[in-house]
């Protein structure tokens, strides 16, 4: 028998929000994110998309109210728009938002089309709009097709949220314009620390740059008012006088959110991690697969309440320290 209760942990927080990656596979090469030759999933072990849209449809049985479509770069999977449109097709109907995260180099490709398919909002990573720094950094030049997806999804009525990990010696200087730039095109913009997943050929410690003071030195240029507005993920925002935006910053280090955490995520293999920063998980491709999908499901679902920590204990705090966790954000999903 399946449940349609609530997803509550043992902390009394009301879960509604998945983070649902569709593949781990990336176009870019980010080194803050992954190695130059990063190995990636074997397809077979990769849920069909089929399998996607019926584990969504479980959990918003269970009160799941928004969906992220992440990756890796979800939209360089083949056939994603799919997807995309049959769970669009649940808006209204138990689902209050469907978004997707992109690093945008297909976003000109398919921005009608998600429109089209009930998207409203998008995430695009962008860290420099200097091409020499956005090569260094992804190790491909993408920026003219990162910039061209941009003003595509912004012709197709998307609400655009630029995400930009503030990198020390690397980008430091360029995000008061790179902000300034993002409000000037109607984008809101996202400042975030650089989290400890994976190992890189680089060392993050070398890189790391508290946002706090990034946010006193904005501070001392700007006029940051705290702002009221929440977009059901772990950001917190400030409105900006003089550029007429909205400044966001996520603080996984210096800041711990997860009181207030209401999210989950599931890669593209089924595994539900309960929490980003750390390895409580749940196979829910197993439950998938089994002979009865929907109540094993649920039965899963419950499971990740009761797992479901209370937080993270990310820190960066040490030059040549090993990652928090093992496995890539790639490979967990944004």
């Amino acid at each position: 028998m399946t449940s349609s209760q609530p997803l509550v942990d043992q902390f009394q927080r009301r879960i509604t929000y998945l983070r649902l990656s569709v593949t781990d596979r990336c176009d870019l090469r980010c080194a803050y994110c992954m190695p130059e030759r990063m190995t990636f999933l074997p397809r077979k072990d990769v849920l069909s998309l089929e399998e996607l849209h019926d584990m969504a449809l479980g959990f918003i049985a269970r009160g799941i109210t928004k969906i992220r479509l992440t990756g890796g770069e979800p939209l360089v999977r083949r056939d994603m728009i799919d997807l995309v449109r049959a769970l669009g097709r649940k808006l209204g109907d138990g689902l209050e938002e469907l978004m997707l995260t992109t690093n945008a180099t297909r976003l000109a490709e398919f921005a009608d089309d998600l429109a089209a398919a009930g998207i409203r909002r998008v995430n695009v990573s962008l860290d420099t709009l200097d091409r020499a720094v956005f090569q260094r950094l992804s190790r491909r030049d993408s920026l003219p097709q990162v910039l061209e997806g941009l003003a595509a999804a912004k012709a197709a009525g998307l609400k655009v949220k630029l995400n930009t990990v503030a990198l020390k010696g690397i980008n430091e200087e360029e995000i008061p314009d790179l902000v300034a730039w993002a409000h000037g095109q109607g984008f809101d913009a996202t400042l975030i620390e650089v989290m400890p997943l994976g190992d890189v050929e680089e060392d993050r410690f070398d890189h790391y740059l508290p946002l706090a003071a990034v946010q006193d030195r904005l501070a001392r240029q700007w006029t940051l008012t705290p702002s009221s507005h929440r977009s059901g993920g772990p950001a917190r925002y400030w409105d900006v006088a003089e550029t007429g935006g909205r400044l966001g910053l996520i603080t996984p280090l210096t800041n711990n959110f997860c009181d207030g955490c209401n999210r989950i995520r599931v890669t593209a293999t089924g595994q539900l991690y309960a929490c980003l920063g750390g390895n409580e998980q749940v196979d829910l491709r197993a439950a998938l697969r089994s002979g009865d999908p929907e109540a094993e499901l649920s039965r899963a679902l419950d499971t990740a309440m009761r797992i479901k920590p209370e937080r993270h204990h990310f820190a960066i705090e040490e030059p040549g320290a090993a990652p928090a966790l093992t496995r890539h954000m790639s490979m967990t999903g944004g």
